[in-house]
């Protein structure tokens, strides 16, 4: 057996071995270095496994030789595949941008607990989406979710420790739903892999525990998702985490918990539960259409650049729940190009709101009147992301609304609704982000305010418009994220290529 065999376990392995080193070995330096190592090496990984299959194959790798379902197998297929890169790739480019904010943010005493904190969140993260195992989706996700509150508490603002305590109280009970979900499955089935549970829950006579088991798992993946109405904890984690934390849990923590919902969903109980489509419809229609227009209405009247952003996000995952709901190849494509699309473009206005908060000393949208002038290069990556955020041509955003649209034309008059719904949230995103170009390259600063005249440092500068030029290049050339959405969109379906 090769090296090449065995990257399934690597793009994990890797960062667990690295964070007890990271944590142990306390030279100046030493844990962001090993860190950034670590997390670079999984993304190569990833986007190796990633190239093997974007054609449609499938990669199943048995942990000590035990096949499915008496061991616990790793399960890599196109949808696995992108997700692994986004999580990898948003953790590569969060730790070198967070080189310098990290240093300023944490300090040296802490560093190596945070950055081993840092490499089990990561882990945990891929672990979700790798893991054919249902019971190993909730270890993996205690893992993250634990590592995740220590990240956010280590920010400079003591609210962060109350945002972490309100995480902790809302991440505990998205958990606990989603295990008595899983233990009710195992009651009727007697598995927890993943692909036997699919098979074996279609043949469960008493149906009554499989529908409180879809109850309890899609209502505490939802919490752990941020979905409208449960994402109060979203918005003061995003504002008070220290800056590169929120650059990374922006762009891939919520998509995973999406992610497992998809999965969960489609592969078991989409074909065993009669009606369940339409039942999911109902579902996640109402909630993908609350979340676009409070989360925007939230973001037009919040003050806080981050706060705002982060209600932002609230609003994009309504995007991801109505392709959820269309239950077709389009709409999951959508909602799955979305998934990675929306991560690279708010993890690079994150990127840009650091850069801002390290020369401006502060996130309040009115206190950066004249950024445009003192840090072009900034806003111009802020801009560009929010142009992607409105959905316009040559954008990410705009490749995965499209889709959207396409899928709510099979819909009837469901779909013309969803099709106003998505307009009309597009405008509304356009108001929440003139608020900030109007602000930064309209107004002249305030008669006392310490003016402002240096640009974000290159170290800053370069990882911030390399990720705002891959969404770019990704709206140019989507064929690398649309072919595997549609290739995993497909098999959830079970369509044919």
């Amino acid at each position: 057996m090769t090296l090449y065999d065995q990257l399934p376990a690597l793009v994990v392995a890797v960062l667990l071995f690295t964070a007890p080193i990271a944590y142990m070995l306390r030279l100046h330096g030493f844990p962001w270095a090993a860190a950034t190592a670590a997390v670079v090496t999984s993304f190569a990984v990833a986007c190796s496994l990633a190239a093997t299959v974007i054609g449609g194959e499938t990669i199943i790798y048995e942990m000590g030789g035990w096949p499915a379902p008496y061991g616990i197998v790793l399960h890599i297929d196109a949808l696995s595949a992108l997700m692994a890169m986004l999580i990898t790739g948003a953790s590569s480019a969060a730790l070198i941008f967070g080189y310098k904010s990290l240093a300023d943010e944490v300090g040296e005493e802490t560093a190596p607990a945070f950055f081993a904190a840092w490499l089990l969140c990561t882990a945990g993260l891929v672990g979700m989406v790798i893991t054919g195992d249902a019971f190993n989706i909730f270890v993996f996700m205690e893992i993250s979710s634990l590592s995740t509150y220590v990240l956010v508490s280590a920010g400079p603002d003591r609210r962060a420790l109350i945002s972490t305590y309100r995480y902790i109280v809302m991440g505990t009970v998205g958990a606990t739903f989603y295990l008595i979900g899983v233990g009710f499955l195992y009651m009727v089935t007697g598995t927890l892999n993943t692909a036997d549970l699919a098979a074996r829950v279609g043949q469960v006579e008493d149906i009554r525990l499989v529908l409180v088991a879809a109850g309890f798992v899609s209502v505490g993946l939802a919490v752990k998702a941020a979905v409208f109405p449960l994402h109060a904890w979203m918005p003061n984690a995003y504002t008070f985490a220290p800056n590169a934390v929120t650059v990374f849990i922006a762009a891939a923590s919520t998509k995973v918990s999406l992610y497992v919902l998809m999965r969960v969903d489609y592969a078991i109980f989409q074909n065993s539960i009669a009606n369940h489509d339409i039942q999911l419809t109902l579902f996640l229609v109402p909630l993908g259409v609350l979340a676009l227009f409070v989360g925007s209405l939230l973001a037009i009247y919040e003050r806080n650049l981050k706060t705002l952003l982060a209600y932002s996000s609230v609003a994009q995952i309504g995007y991801i729940a109505l392709g959820m709901a269309m239950t077709s190849v389009a709409g999951l494509t959508g909602a799955i190009v979305h998934m990675f699309n929306h991560g690279l473009i708010k993890g690079g206005m994150f990127m840009a709101v650091a850069c801002l908060a390290l020369r401006y000393r502060t996130v309040n949208v009115a206190n950066l009147a004249g950024a445009g002038k003192a840090m072009p290069w900034t806003m111009a990556a802020f801009v560009i992301g929010g142009l992607g955020l409105i959905g316009v041509p040559l954008t990410p955003g705009f490749i995965s609304k499209w889709y959207l649209v396409l899928a709510a034309l099979d819909k009837g008059w469901l779909g013309v609704f969803l099709i106003v719904v998505i307009l009309v949230s597009s405008l509304l995103a356009v108001i929440y982000v003139w608020k900030v170009i109007e602000v930064a390259y309209f107004r002249e600063p305030r008669a006392n305010a310490v003016p402002v005249t240096q640009e974000a440092p290159l170290a800053m500068l370069i990882p911030t418009w390399i990720v705002v030029l891959t969404g770019v290049w990704f709206a140019v050339d989507s064929s690398v994220p649309v072919g595997l959405a549609s290739s995993a969109a497909r098999t959830l379906l079970g369509v044919a290529p």
